[in-house]
């Protein structure tokens, strides 16, 4: 029989500690993004599945814990990711025509964990709708980089790639469904023995083409190389130069950000429909931000509008982001004296934490720093260092 206190698998509880990092970094992304003037919002956790997943593939059903509503019957999802609720509430509740800037922040749930990843991430993102040009790429990229380094996270490397670009090497020929997703799997993984049975079926060209993805990667010379090595296609053309073009902006704005290119890398691949990105940290294997343009993630709700945008862990970044100081604290005795327990309200009602010590308790509250105390001096009370 388990112990009723033990949560189930990659499900913790978050301490102290932790979750005052957490809504620590919270408010300060938040608050970042409205300096970009995207507004808030607070989509529900349930939702109807056909709504949650719309327009997300495969991978996001597999991640998404599914319920019957007892009050209709219908098939209800927790959701898995933000994004198609943000499109919906682009779509058909606000409805504008223009551009439209939406953040929100809230927890998520995963049926099943990345690696060793929580299945309760919170996550925080960004997106923007309206806008087919790459600017508003450059901008979601950009609020991601401003993001890690509020966080302040050193040696930033953002990874560029582009859906489009093994679309334009497959494109024309028969593939099923099921085979393209094995071929874009072994792109990501950079399983080149899996990749050449899979392609065995495919024209020389295409297989040539396969093979030399799985070689590029790296810096700007990726580009030069990509463009020499792979079919001169349109929609291969027209995705490096983008790539380009956003890594010339992006190393003119954040000449301290690491640039790298790493175009077998697939990861979405049924939800991006043009550049996608990853940012990583010094000494962080996994992605601390992923985005990128996902133009048909609206389509099912009646608005096929241009969207980009990019999300992130707040817990995962909580757990690499430098520790901050404990929070400066007043201690004061418990008592039933009214001058006391006035200036308890004064202090508080400035901005202090004043952490009362109950009574037969010494102060235990380890997650507040008391370099200040109240004393009694004769018939009133002062503030002193201790």
């Amino acid at each position: 029989m388990s112990s009723a206190w033990l949560l189930p698998e990659h499900i913790a509880d978050v301490l102290p500690a932790q979750a005052r990092r957490i809504e620590e970094l919270r408010r300060a992304l938040l608050d970042r993004a409205r300096s970009y003037g995207f507004e808030l919002i607070i989509p529900p956790l349930l939702e109807h599945l056909d709504s949650l997943l719309s327009g997300t593939g495969h991978e996001l059903d597999l991640r998404t814990f599914k319920l019957v509503d007892q009050l209709s019957g219908r098939s209800l999802g927790l959701r898995a990711d933000t994004t198609p609720q943000a499109a919906r509430i682009d779509a058909h509740l606000l409805n504008r025509d223009g551009v439209t800037r939406l953040s929100y922040c809230g927890p998520v749930l995963h049926a099943r964990p990345s690696a060793l990843a929580s299945r309760e991430p919170l996550q925080f993102g960004a997106e923007i709708f309206g806008h087919a040009g790459l600017e508003a790429d450059l901008e979601v990229q950009q609020l991601a980089l401003d993001a890690l380094r509020v966080a302040r996270i050193d040696g930033l490397v953002i990874d560029l790639a582009d859906a489009r670009i093994v679309r334009g090497v497959l494109a024309g020929l028969p593939i099923a469904a099921a085979q393209l997703e094995q071929v874009v799997a072994a792109l990501s993984n950079k399983d080149a023995a899996l990749l050449e049975a899979l392609a065995q079926p495919l024209p020389q060209a295409t297989r040539q083409a396969l093979h030399h993805l799985l070689t590029l990667y790296g810096g700007e010379e990726v580009l030069d190389a990509a463009r020499q090595r792979l079919p001169q296609r349109a929609l291969i053309t027209t995705a490096l130069d983008e790539l380009q073009w956003l890594a010339t902006h992006l190393k003119r704005d954040h000449p301290q950000v690491r640039l790298g290119f790493d175009l077998s890398d697939m990861s979405g691949y049924a939800y991006y429909s043009g550049t996608r990105f990853a940012v990583f940290g010094a000494g962080c294997s996994q992605a601390l931000a992923r985005g990128g343009r996902y133009d048909e993630v609206g389509a099912v709700f009646g608005r096929r509008r241009p969207a980009v945008g990019f999300s992130l862990d707040l817990k995962l970044l909580a757990e690499v982001a430098p520790p901050t100081a404990r929070h400066a604290a007043v201690r004061a005795p418990w008592s039933e004296d009214a001058q006391l327990r006035a200036e308890v309200r004064r202090l508080r009602d400035a901005g202090e934490t004043v952490v009362c010590a109950l009574p037969g308790h010494a102060h235990e509250a380890q997650e507040f720093d008391c370099d200040r105390e109240l004393v009694a001096i004769g018939d009133h009370w002062e503030l002193r260092a201790l």
